[in-house]
């Protein structure tokens, strides 16, 4: 099966912010993994095939915080 990997620089101003955006991304069904960077001000994500970025987006998005750009293999997509 193939997989996706995408990457989201997201403002986190703490741990709180990061843990946030972890929890959301432990519930969703479909990531493999992922590492969310508060040093670094990025969520990447590796998420199957039928897992579309638009959702991992929305999912970020409703964690209250800005995400400031975007991108899925490699590639910039819109936030």
């Amino acid at each position: 099966m193939a997989e996706h990997t995408y990457k989201f620089n997201v403002a986190m101003s703490c741990g709180g912010c990061s843990g946030a955006i972890e929890r959301v991304l432990k519930k969703l069904d479909g990531v493999k993994s992922y590492n969310v960077s508060l040093e670094n001000q990025t969520a990447e994500i590796v998420a199957e095939d039928s897992l579309p970025y638009e959702t991992v987006l929305e999912k970020i998005k409703k964690t209250g915080k800005a995400v400031k750009s975007g991108e899925a293999d490699g590639a910039p997509r819109d936030v």
